[in-house]
């Protein structure tokens, strides 16, 4: 079942199934990587519910929630767990020991 990206839950991993609007803002959101195939996740929401913060590609991203209603995407999966409000992509650190 297809829905938008503003009705998605904090957490939830998503599909781009396809982008709407006018030419140029089609376009702006596509160069910013919400391209037909790519997977999103819904990382964070404003106090106020607006903007949202997406986690693609590796990267964070927070567009408009009017801009999130033109992007179509269909659900994947529930992620294992809603992140921390912490924005920050810090890779796990291996701890080795002196041998």
């Amino acid at each position: 079942m297809s829905s938008n990206l503003a009705a998605a839950e904090r957490g939830q991993v998503l599909t781009v199934q396809r982008v709407g609007g006018e030419r140029a803002f089609r376009r702006r959101l596509m160069e910013l990587g919400l391209v037909p195939g790519t997977r999103v996740e819904l990382v964070g929401v404003a106090p106020l519910g607006d903007p949202i913060e997406l986690l693609l590609r590796g990267s964070c991203l927070s567009i408009r929630r009017a801009e999130a209603e033109q992007v179509v995407v269909v659900g994947v999966e529930a992620a294992r767990e809603p992140r921390p409000n912490s924005t920050r992509l810090e890779p796990e650190l291996e701890t080795r020991s002196a041998m």
